[in-house]
């Protein structure tokens, strides 16, 4: 149910062709919305060139814990695109199954540590509508993440809620290799391709 088709890679603008081939590396695909937003280059030009500024890894917070926080943000809201992608993309950057089993209830979990908990609740709370981010939820983030690793939280939550919003609004569909990952990895949460169907 796509509203707008993707541009076929071929078709792409040279320039904008060169730079999502980026997204090769962690999801194995240029996304169809990368291709969707492609119809105005220069909007799919700036989404690649804050998802490269954003996913970088640092010190603090990692590639994979990265896009757990993508898959936590995009849970929470309920895209289903979005939850394939970063399934497949955080087992990419090296998430044990353990800990891509338990991202959905990772309270109660021994896969993550107090730190990573409290972000993974900040990404549901921060995801909520209306937000549900209050004095607990960012005290508990603030004892284990500095402001400067809260910054970076932050901004891989607000790049889902960008994605999550055109992927459910658009029905972008889902590409092979992100079905596959959901139909793996993803029995028992809800997830099913629904609108994204290709």
């Amino acid at each position: 149910m796509a509203l707008v088709d993707a541009i076929e890679e071929h078709d792409l603008d040279p320039g904008l062709r060169e730079k999502v081939q980026f997204f090769k590396g962690p999801l194995g695909v240029i996304p169809n919305s990368v291709r969707t937003m492609a119809y105005r280059p220069a909007i799919a030009e700036a989404y690649t060139a804050l998802n490269v500024a954003v996913m970088q890894p640092t010190e603090r917070v990692s590639s994979e814990f990265k896009r757990l926080i993508g898959y936590a943000s995009s849970f929470a809201s309920g895209c289903m695109y979005c939850r394939a992608h970063m399934i497949l993309a955080s087992e990419r950057f090296g998430a044990s199954e353990e800990r891509l089993a338990a991202v959905t209830d990772f309270e109660d979990s021994p896969c993550f540590t107090d730190a990573e908990k409290a972000a993974l609740a900040f990404a549901h709370a921060a995801t909520a509508v209306p937000n549900g981010v209050d004095e607990g939820v960012a005290r508990r983030l603030k004892a284990h993440w500095a402001d400067e690793d809260i910054v970076e939280i932050m901004a891989v939550i607000s790049l889902f809620g960008y994605l999550n919003r055109w992927n459910d609004s658009m029905g972008s569909a889902l590409e092979d290799l992100p079905v596959e990952a959901g139909e793996r990895l993803l029995g028992g949460t809800g997830w099913e391709v629904g609108k994204h169907a290709g």
